[in-house]
């Protein structure tokens, strides 16, 4: 069968389509790679680099002369606090996080598993909150904190970060609502009692969710400068954010030491990410479609 003039330019142009879609699709993943990491790779570069080679006034990309060179780590981490300010950030991390696990699921778990007047309106508050703007409460905020007498201790961010947040929440509803509720009945006719089926049948289950909210929460909070650096601005407190802004005063020109302790701090949450990031995606799909 012979094919027209037209027809074959018609199969052509449908051959065509998806080579230039992939192309488009390549094109934009390799620019917003080149985005996300020519900074880091400029840093890396930085903190390798001795004091005469940032002076000489090198390029940002030129290569370093001692690719050995981690004297400059050695400063950060020692003359930075940084392993102080790890000990902190860690310590804020567990209460913070665990407190968020508990709370997001038992709050999940009351909305989605039992009915009650304004329960709409409950839901429509949580995401009017995630609307207003923290630093716009942050008066009335910080007089609270320091009327509990929690100024300059761990307890203060600890207090402010264990308020869930609408994401975690929206992560432990989607597992919820896919938990059958004939294991409910099931557990009551058995003399189980609202918190027994929470403790004993729903938080179990929710281990792919608790993964998601652990991950996600911890690097936000590990990122976190704001909230540190404002209720906890003692020097011995200071947390792994706090503690790199430190840096500006007596290495405020070492842009070699600023740039090794920056990379201190990027290494913990890239290790964590890189090894637990198919927990995120599995997290959101699975909640996605239950």
């Amino acid at each position: 069968m012979t094919l027209t003039a037209p027809t074959r330019r018609a199969q052509e142009q449908t051959r065509r389509r998806p080579r230039v879609s992939t192309a488009l699709t390549y094109l934009s993943l390799v620019v917003a790679s080149l985005v996300v990491l020519l900074p880091l790779a400029v840093v890396f570069l930085t903190s390798l680099k001795s004091y005469g080679e940032i002076s000489d006034g090198q390029g940002a990309l030129a290569l370093p002369d001692d690719w050995l060179n981690f004297s400059n780590y050695a400063t950060a981490f020692n003359d930075g606090h940084m392993l102080q300010a790890f000990g902190n950030t860690a310590f804020i991390l567990l209460f913070s996080i665990t407190g968020t696990v508990i709370i997001g699921s038992m709050t999940a778990y009351a909305i989605d598993r039992f009915d009650f007047r304004f329960k709409k309106l409950v839901m429509a508050l949580f995401l009017i909150a995630t609307l207003v703007p923290a630093v716009t409460t942050q008066v009335a905020t910080f007089q609270v904190v320091n009327s509990f007498g929690l100024f300059n201790t761990r307890w203060a961010p600890i207090l402010l970060y264990m308020g869930t947040d609408i994401v975690a929440i929206y992560i432990f509803l989607q597992f919820i609502r896919g938990i059958p509720r004939s294991l409910d009945e099931a557990a009551r006719l058995d003399g189980a009692n609202s918190f027994t089926i929470y403790r004993k049948i729903i938080f179990p289950l929710l281990k792919p969710a608790i993964a998601t909210v652990v991950i996600i929460k911890g690097i936000t909070t590990y990122n976190d400068f704001y909230i540190p650096f404002l209720y906890m601005p003692k020097e011995d407190l200071g947390t792994m954010s706090t503690a790199l802004f430190r840096f500006k005063g007596p290495f405020g020109a070492h842009w070699e030491n600023i740039s090794a302790g920056a990379v201190l701090v990027i290494v913990p949450t890239l290790v964590v990410f890189l090894f637990l990031q198919r927990y995120i995606y599995n997290g959101f799909a699975q909640g996605a479609t239950k």
